[in-house]
């Protein structure tokens, strides 16, 4: 195996799992079930006490 068939090969295979593991955070971020998780982050640092609530 030579530096052109393992460059072939990183290149192919290598975006192919970023793709992958692209899809897969915006599969996370937009599931239904971690809405009201982000929606808790999100308001975080506007609280003015600054202790973590858990409003699930």
């Amino acid at each position: 195996m030579n530096y052109n068939d393992l460059s072939s090969f990183a290149q192919t295979w290598g975006l192919l799992y970023f793709v992958l593991m692209f899809a897969v955070a915006v599969a996370y971020a937009l599931w239904p079930s971690n809405k009201d998780i982000f929606k808790s982050a999100a308001s975080l640092p506007l609280e003015e006490d600054g202790e973590l609530t858990d409003d699930r």
